[in-house]
């Protein structure tokens, strides 16, 4: 019986210059947090204040993800043999934890002004809107380049994404408050950015929950790799087979072989965990070879 393990360390040349766009995004943000609430309280619009408070949550979901992008980075030791590298799937739990507590305070000042509508300014709601449309907009482009590279990287670009049309929606709506000079126009408005909001949020939720019970990731078919391992020269069977995140960017795989004709050396165990890498992006395989056709290792119940 012989085991092969092998890493894959191509995870994106880019990842490790993140940290000044985190810093720079946070500061963009968390200024434009206090002017977008207190122009929000200042004018009476509901529609700034909710898209502050979502803002808010923002800037410390950024926090959050650059703490949980250094961690991953930090080395593996006796206690955490793999690192530190699932902080990025705890950092996902606690945004959309944070996107909820938002929400739900939102929804609430809203669903009082819909109860009791006052004025608002409509041309304080187009100019700080407008703003809101610069700042997260530069902010989503100093992540593009890495989107498509590292999840965290491209969960905040599209998050920024999101907000500036988020920003373009209020901006709509000052103008038609304007055009109305109907208040009602304001929380109903709050309410449609707390739909666009709670969807994102729902999704979030969703992902990070599967990634923290070890579920398959999305992009990779397990039947596919199962199918590719039992159909390798030599193999009779494929079994025991485990696919898990190690953290938002990377992934893990064991799996027994039944290879009745002998164990196979290290250059074919080599080949797989490069196909495995390569094909599927499992960039950390293990896989083990049973030698015996009629024999079947004690764990693999």
């Amino acid at each position: 019986m012989g085991a092969g393990h092998s890493h894959n360390h191509d995870h994106g040349h880019a990842r490790h210059d993140y940290g000044r766009a985190f810093a720079v995004g946070v500061l963009l943000n968390s200024a434009f947090v206090l002017i977008e609430a207190g122009f929000g309280l200042w004018s009476g619009s509901m529609a700034l204040v909710a898209d502050a408070g979502h803002n808010l949550s923002d800037v410390l979901g950024l926090l959050i993800a650059w703490g949980a992008a250094y961690m991953s980075q930090l080395p593996a030791n006796s206690r955490y043999t793999y690192g530190y590298k699932s902080s990025s799937i705890l950092a996902a739990l606690a945004n959309a934890g944070l996107l909820l507590v938002a929400l739900g305070a939102i929804l609430f000042e809203t669903i009082d002004r819909l109860f009791d509508p006052a004025p608002v300014e409509g041309w304080t709601m187009i100019a700080v809107a407008a703003v809101g449309i610069a700042v997260n907009g530069a902010t989503a482009l100093m992540f593009m380049r890495g989107r498509k590279d590292d999840l965290n990287i491209r969960g905040a670009f599209l998050h920024m994404a999101a907000d500036a049309l988020v920003s373009v929606g209020v901006v709509v709506a000052g103008v038609a408050i304007l055009l109305t000079g109907e208040p009602l126009i304001d929380p109903l408005t709050s309410l449609v950015i707390l739909g666009v909001i709670g969807l994102g949020t729902w999704g979030l939720l969703r992902d990070s929950v599967k990634l923290a019970l070890l579920a398959v990731p999305d992009s990779i078919d397990e039947s596919a790799v199962r199918a590719y391992l039992s159909s390798l020269p030599g193999v009779a069977a494929a079994h025991d087979l485990h696919i898990w995140p190690m953290s938002t960017t990377e992934t893990a795989l064991t799996a027994h072989l039944v290879m009745p004709g002998g164990h196979p050396g290290d250059a074919f165990l080599h080949d797989v965990a490069h196909e495995l890498a390569h094909r599927f992006h499992i960039g950390h395989a293990t896989v083990q070879v049973e030698t015996g056709a009629d024999e079947h290792c004690a764990d693999c119940g």
